[in-house]
Formats: structure tokens, C-alpha cells, sequence
């Protein structure tokens, strides 16, 4: 057994390869499953539409005042 990165022979570094490819293809895959069971759509019958209401004023000195 190699206990070294660099004592490996050619088949150790080609099993170290396909590992870390298998598991980037599983995490992207995750990835791109949970995103697909979001809902994003729109219909008519699921949009509200938001109306503004009165202007608000806020102000604010930035300054504190000790008595």
C-alpha cells in the first residue's frame, strides 16, 4: 500500500481521479435535483399584484444626544 501521493503508482492516481469525478458528478446531480422541485412557476390565478401604499418619510441625524 502507498501511504504517499508521490510513491503512488499510475493505477492508484487513476482510481484518486475516478473517485473525485464519481463525486462531482453526485453533487452536481444533488444539486441540480433539489433545484428542480422548486416551484417557480406563475399562473393567473397564483400572482397577486401589490399596490403602494402612502408615501412614508424617515429620517434619522445619525447623531446621538446625551443629557
Amino acid at each position: 500500500m502507498n501511504h504517499s501521493i508521490h510513491s503512488a503508482d499510475r493505477a492508484t492516481h487513476l482510481k484518486i481521479v475516478v473517485v473525485a469525478l464519481v463525486a462531482g458528478i453526485a453533487v452536481a446531480g444533488f444539486g441540480i435535483a433539489a433545484r428542480t422541485h422548486a416551484d417557480y412557476s406563475q399562473t393567473a390565478q397564483s400572482t397577486q399584484v401589490i399596490k403602494a401604499g402612502k408615501p412614508v418619510v424617515v429620517t434619522s441625524a445619525g447623531t446621538s444626544e446625551i443629557r
